[in-house]
């Protein structure tokens, strides 16, 4: 399981480390589905602020030490809590974005899905909206909003039927994401945490604890592996 963590030597600054998106956006003003559906012109300045910082990112070390997991059969599902698709593009094939991706708009009134292509940013400071004229949401989860329910299916199957659970970038503050590692821990899986500071889980769920960057660790880990199969 994945956090804001794991982003933020792609260029994605994480959501309440001092230097945030948070600090520069009150997540009471932009990120509640309220504050956008009274105010999407200014809500849709932030989205275009965190859309033009994933739009340059690239996948960094970390996410590929995930995929290269992956290829050698020892990492089967990534849930992530980002919306950013670098797990898909560093090459991870069963991602579950429990908090949906930056990739499409939906419209609010028809439901019709776009691709984030396909809606014309000739007017960047318009809000982009639907052929029936509503204004469209990136279909991403924000503050009052429901996980969808198929994220949340997919991800409590994978956490119940792990052996083991590494969980990396992640403050696991947020509900519901932070009761995954607990799903898995009581199933019986190994908890391993990848994290720059301790969290609540450190002491509660977790077994292995390894302090410091997943751009650094992860590919370390990796390595280890490889030896220990070759």
């Amino acid at each position: 399981m994945t956090g804001a963590g794991i982003s933020v030597d792609s260029g994605i600054p994480d959501f309440r480390s001092p230097g945030g998106i948070w600090d520069l956006f009150d997540p009471m003003e932009y990120a509640q589905i309220e504050a956008f559906h009274s105010n999407p012109e200014k809500v849709w300045k932030m989205l275009r602020a965190l859309g033009d910082m994933v739009g340059d990112a690239e996948p960094n070390p970390g996410h590929l030490g995930l995929a290269h997991l992956e290829r050698l059969g020892f990492l089967k599902t990534v849930i992530t809590q980002n919306v950013d698709r670098l797990h898909q593009r560093a090459g991870n094939t069963d991602v579950v974005e429990f908090h949906g991706s930056d990739e499409h708009l939906v419209c609010l009134r028809c439901g019709k899905r776009y691709e984030r292509q396909e809606v014309s940013q000739e007017d960047k400071g318009a809000v982009p909206r639907c052929e029936c004229n509503a204004v469209l949401k990136p279909d991403v989860v924000f503050f009052g909003e429901p996980i969808p329910e198929q994220a949340l299916v997919r991800a409590d199957m994978a956490a119940r039927g792990c052996k083991v659970m590494m969980v990396v970038g992640t403050s696991a503050v947020v509900f519901p994401a932070s009761q995954i590692p607990f799903a898995a821990k009581r199933n019986g899986a190994t908890v391993i945490e990848v994290n720059l500071e301790a969290t609540p889980l450190t002491d509660s769920v977790t077994d292995f604890f390894l302090k410091g960057s997943s751009t650094s660790l992860l590919p370390s880990l990796v390595e280890a592996i490889e030896k220990t199969i070759l």
